[in-house]
């Protein structure tokens, strides 16, 4: 089974190096092409006025990984890996693992849970992996766990494409209550900007704020929000058609829709 690997925090990333190496240990083909810094909350931003480049990357994966670092972004290098880099398409596409959680509407945002989408947009089954903390270091669950992934997903590939998004709590192996498929719940901030001053005496803004967290639709059931501070791993199927149901049907009525014009 032949495995892309992708993330946003960059080719030093000690989440990155776990996954594939770890997936490397266990016998897959593992391809690794991801930005060369940091490129986090980019969201799905693509490089279009500048060139991009890719450099290989030797003596920091394990010696079976092939690696590139790329100088644009997470979808930049999942582009660029399947259409020059890669001389066939992988199996499944892994993003991550994220030193920090991506959950309820922080997706919109996070470049890891883009360079997954971008392998879904090109109809490739994919999946973004985080832990759930920013402080710990300790990616070995959250690595075991992408490898039981991509073991159940060869016996029993998912018979519709969908974009796994994986969160995993940041808690030792014994202390995970269980893995628990859930809907996207909301993770919003009251943003402030906090403004400041330069050596210079120049002014500069800087982005601050108040998380704020709930189920969503407020009808009660579980979110991804709210399993992993229960110390679930927490996996919810996303795509990327942001059309709104109910939207619909409320446009059908509405007077904005005038058959005259």
């Amino acid at each position: 089974m032949k495995l892309l690997v992708s993330n946003d925090d960059g080719v030093f990333a000690s989440g990155i190096r776990a996954l594939a190496d770890t997936l490397a240990q266990a016998g897959y083909s593992v391809t690794v092409v991801c930005p060369d810094q940091e490129r986090s909350a980019t969201g799905h931003s693509l490089t279009l006025h500048q060139p991009i480049r890719a450099e290989v990357v030797e003596g920091v994966f394990h010696p079976a990984v092939k690696a590139w670092a790329c100088s644009g972004t997470p979808s930049d290098s999942v582009k660029l890996a399947l259409w020059t880099l890669l001389p066939q398409p992988p199996d499944l596409i892994l993003s991550g693992i994220n030193h920090g959680p991506n959950l309820g509407t922080d997706i919109l945002y996070s470049g890891t849970v883009s360079a997954a989408m971008e392998g879904l947009i090109e109809g490739i089954p994919s999946a973004a992996l985080s832990l759930g903390s920013y402080t710990s270091r300790d990616f070995g669950p959250a690595a075991q766990f992408a490898l039981d992934l991509v073991r159940a997903l060869e016996a029993n590939p998912l018979t519709q494409l969908v974009l796994l998004n994986v969160n995993i709590p940041a808690v030792p192996a014994g202390e995970i209550a269980g893995v628990k498929v859930v809907r996207q719940g909301v993770r919003r901030y009251r943003d402030v900007f906090e403004k400041r001053q330069d050596p210079r005496g120049r002014s500069y803004y800087w982005l601050a704020g108040e998380l704020i967290e709930d189920d969503g639709d407020g009808d009660g059931a579980t979110t991804d929000v709210m399993a992993i501070q229960e110390k679930f791993i927490t996996v919810t199927p996303l795509d990327y058609n942001l059309t709104s149901l109910a939207g619909l049907n409320l446009l059908k009525d509405h007077q904005l829709l005038c058959p005259d014009l």
